[in-house]
């Protein structure tokens, strides 16, 4: 039930847009018209904003200009994986 939340949780924030992160969370709707390049995922995150943090910066240093979460869970560190789009 746990992961259940999380995931709609990652989904939310993925759907919002931080000027301060390197590469640009988008929708699935919106990644539909993106080129897929690969798929990231990171480990030991404290917080959902800290997990999405972790997924813009390895994004952005395989060169990817957007990506969406797909997946996030845990209960005292966070991991989750991201789709990523140039």
């Amino acid at each position: 039930m746990k992961t259940i939340k999380y995931a709609v949780a990652a989904i939310a924030l993925s759907t919002l847009s931080f000027g301060a992160f390197a590469a640009q969370s988008v929708s699935p709707a919106q990644a539909e018209n993106l080129n897929k390049i690969g798929v990231v995922s990171v480990n030991n995150a404290d917080t959902l904003d800290g997990l999405e943090a972790k997924l813009a910066e390895k994004a952005k240093a395989a060169g990817a200009s957007s990506y969406s979460i797909t997946s996030a869970n845990g209960n005292n560190k966070m991991s989750g994986t991201a789709v990523i789009y140039k």
